[in-house]
């Protein structure tokens, strides 16, 4: 390394000790990323995110936290994890795949986390970790605790609109948490003047009213400095602060993306920045080390490194199991039952939501329950009328138009012990949060073990003439995506059951809700605690010519399909859960009758429908006196018109496809 120093290092609140030890974890990333560079050349090791030169910046941040403090890195922030003291040969395992690596090879580099160490790692979208951040933060703040959580993003990264949404939400909600943006001038081989036209970051600080602070990303004890002092403010009055590095990518995005884009020189002009080496320099010339304690340590971490290396590459390689990636899918969950015990009254469904919702608020004082005016007006539909009053304002939070956000910070709650609900106020509004959902909520405990204890409430359902963007049935798209457990209650008391063992189960549960059931429909629900099982259906009515498979409204469109046909038997299935299915009720329903129609609201076309015909068709194909049939809605979306809804609903086709079957 070169002798030259041209950064200032400001050392006088440091002690020698601590200047060593500061030298030592700025070092040891460096010759690990040494060494997996000849790895990848040795094919030993596939893909590689190089934080060459930017090591102060990882090192910095996580020196300055403390331990029980959450850390949520990205991919160039390997400083970060060896900091945290990751033991080697399991990081090593993680990047050629091995079983003993955090994700047992179902994950790249730095794709994990790890609860031991207080480190939750990215996806490759790069910004839903920062709205994660957020609701670790607020689990600190509900809970009193003087704690600061530190989540990274890029210059790129700061691009999306996951990062507005952290930082809109952080500073409404004044969340304890640092916003450490790494400004190393480029996006993959994207210039900044091309990736934002402010002229830094700390400009954005007024905006979203935040104290905002830019250091040198290259000066390990400034970078140190900084955080200690926005800690200290933060424990003095909880605020976010947003913490701009500046900084260079010496190497490419990744190593096969190489850096032939980079202007002549501009590598040149940064490696007298080097952090290590100019640190290294400042250690020597200040006679804090020689060169011999310099070579000691060097010659120590490369043997430490080597043997790390050598455990990992003599693991061997992950025999494929299908049982276990699927028994990893979930988290472990039994289903305890409670019997209802309570009177019987008459409730709406809509009063059945609110009642599971107040039973579990008791039951679970963890529980936090987010949404747009949920609060103190009640949400769209008044189901949390009144929660305030009895829960407060940090139990009962309303937020920003920030989906995306909100669902992270609600893993956010659930990775830091807590429980979280997030209202979507109508089923529609969920895409601009979709990636939270499939992505980081379905796959959490899958990648890395972690549980995602969230349920996802979605008012949903056409016949208000509510038109295409209030009116949807997207359940399909969620019973596509491993991890998630999709609900949908047909009546007031499995509505209130099924949602109170939602809240117990560790795993996340998107939970429809028909919002055209809310005030249409009454039944007997039992007062106090109970639940009902998630994946198992219900036989709503018994009969012998024809069996109807279906859940949500569908059950009433059957029932009164049955009652207009009092001549036939209709055997009527509510499937109540559409992921994981119960594929044993579905088989038997099918079966008693050889005849079966698969009734749902959603479109007809990869509707789950399909997947309902295809079951049956494999299972009781030699049972079956007919065709399968579906009624389904029509391919297009909810019209606004009252007729035209009429129209497109399954309802419409429902008695006609029955006769059609019946006469097969």
């Amino acid at each position: 390394m070169s002798d030259q120093q041209l950064i200032d290092f400001q050392s006088h609140s440091f002690s020698a000790e601590e200047l060593i030890s500061i030298y030592k974890k700025l070092l040891l990333p460096r010759l690990i990323e040494e060494k997996m560079l000849i790895l990848l050349r040795q094919g030993k090791i596939s893909k590689w995110f190089s934080g060459w030169g930017q090591e102060a910046v990882s090192v910095g941040c996580a020196y300055a936290m403390d331990a029980q403090e959450y850390i949520l890195p990205m991919h160039r922030n390997l400083g970060v994890f060896t900091t945290r003291d990751i033991p080697l040969e399991r990081l090593f395992a993680q990047f050629q795949g091995k079983a003993n690596g955090y994700t047992k090879g179902r994950d790249r580099s730095f794709h994990f986390g790890s609860q031991d160490h207080k480190l939750v790692g990215m996806i490759s979208h790069l910004g839903p970790q920062l709205g994660i951040a957020d609701g670790i933060a607020l689990s600190s703040k509900i809970r009193k605790i003087q704690n600061t959580t530190l989540v990274f993003t890029g210059d790129g990264g700061a691009s999306e609109g996951d990062f507005h949404e952290a930082l809109n939400v952080a500073a409404v909600w004044q969340l304890p948490v640092i916003f450490a943006i790494e400004n190393n001038r480029w996006g993959l081989s994207t210039p900044s003047s091309e990736q934002f036209r402010c002229k830094q970051f700390i400009d954005k600080g007024i905006g979203y009213g935040m104290d905002a602070i830019q250091v040198d990303g290259n000066n390990i004890l400034a970078v140190i400095e900084a955080v200690r002092q926005i800690r200290t403010q933060i424990q003095e009055n909880p605020r976010p602060f947003i913490l701009e590095l500046m900084t260079f990518r010496m190497r490419g995005h990744e190593e096969a993306s190489g850096t032939k884009y980079y202007p002549e020189g501009l590598q040149a002009a940064w490696e007298p920045k080097d952090p290590v080496s100019n640190f290294e320099s400042y250690l020597l010339q200040a006679a804090i080390l020689d060169q011999k304690n310099v070579d000691e340590i060097k010659t120590h971490f490369k043997e430490e490194i080597q043997q790390a290396f050598d455990v990992a590459n003599a693991a061997p390689k992950i025999v494929p199991a299908i049982e276990v990636e699927i028994n990893d899918v979930y988290a472990t969950h039994t289903h305890l039952p409670i019997a209802p015990s309570g009177q019987d009254l008459e409730m709406r469904f809509i009063d059945a939501i609110q009642d599971a919702l107040r039973e579990a608020m008791r039951k679970h004082p963890e529980l936090v329950l987010m949404g747009q005016d949920i609060a103190e007006y009640g949400g769209a539909f008044k189901v949390t009328e009144g929660f305030v009053n009895e829960f407060g304002k940090d139990r009962v939070r309303n937020t920003p138009l920030c989906e995306s956000a909100i669902i992270g910070a609600g893993l956010g709650l659930s990775i830091a012990g807590m429980k979280a609900m997030v209202e979507m106020q109508f089923a529609d509004f969920v895409s601009v949060g979709f990636n939270q959902i499939v992505n980081n909520l379905a796959k959490l405990h899958w990648r890395w073990g972690q549980h995602a204890d969230v349920v996802v409430r979605m008012p949903t359902g056409a016949g208000t003439a509510a038109g295409p963007f209030h009116s949807q049935s997207n359940e399909s798209w969620f019973v596509h995506t491993p991890g998630l457990k999709v609900v949908y209650p047909s009546n007031p008391q499995d509505a209130k059951g099924l949602l109170l063992s939602s809240f117990e189960d560790p795993n996340p549960v998107i939970f429809f809700e028909h919002k055209f059931l809310y005030r249409s429909l009454k039944g007997k629900v039992s007062t106090g605690y109970y639940n009902t099982p998630i994946g198992k259906a219900a036989l709503v009515q018994e009969g012998q010519d024809l069996t109807i498979i279906t859940y949500g409204l569908g059950v009433h469109w059957a029932l009164d399909a049955a009652a207009q046909r009092p001549d036939q038997s209709f055997e009527i299935l509510d499937l109540r859960t559409l992921l994981p299915l119960d594929q044993d009720a579905i088989i038997q329903a099918a079966s008693k009758t050889g005849r079966v129609l698969i009734l749902h609201e959603d479109t007809l076309t990869a509707g789950i429908g399909g997947e309902l015909v295809a079951i049956v068709n494999e299972f009781c194909f030699e049972k079956l006196d007919a065709p399968i049939l579906r009624v389904a809605s029509l391919d297009t979306p909810v019209p606004f018109a009252a007729d035209l809804e009429q129209q497109f609903l399954a309802s419409q086709r429902l008695l006609s496809t029955i006769d059609k079957l019946l006469a097969y």
